[in-house]
């Protein structure tokens, strides 16, 4: 069975960071696609950054130099992690890990991520 395990989350000033981490328990040889999205309160849950396992990171515009994507990838885990920065109470949502794994989809519980004006 496969998990996704988000942590990390938590309440920031504006202007601050955060870095969430997500741990798959597959290793890389295993994954198409990781991925992170978010679900503001009354919004559709949105695409933050994609990992391709094939091609190049791609991140949403809303999101475009202030968060970035690290990769720790091996034969039995697979851990991405979202380094979010400037962070604005626009940023306040629940994020979710993504992964698409043998052609089957995943989503972690999901992680609070709160912004303080």
């Amino acid at each position: 069975q496969v998990q996704l395990v988000e942590s990390g989350g938590g309440l920031v000033q504006a202007g601050g960071r955060l870095t969430l981490s997500c741990l798959a328990s597959v290793g890389r040889a295993n994954i198409d696609t990781m991925a992170w999205y978010r679900q503001a309160p009354g919004n559709q849950r949105e695409v933050v950054a994609v990992w391709p396992m094939s091609s190049s990171t791609t991140y949403a515009n809303f999101v475009r130099g202030r968060f970035s994507m690290s990769g720790d990838f091996n034969k039995d885990t697979a851990k991405l992690n979202l380094h979010m920065t400037r962070l604005t109470p626009d940023d306040t949502a629940v994020y979710f890990c993504y992964a698409k794994i043998r052609e089957e989809t995943y989503w972690g519980q999901g992680t609070q991520v709160t912004v303080s004006s």
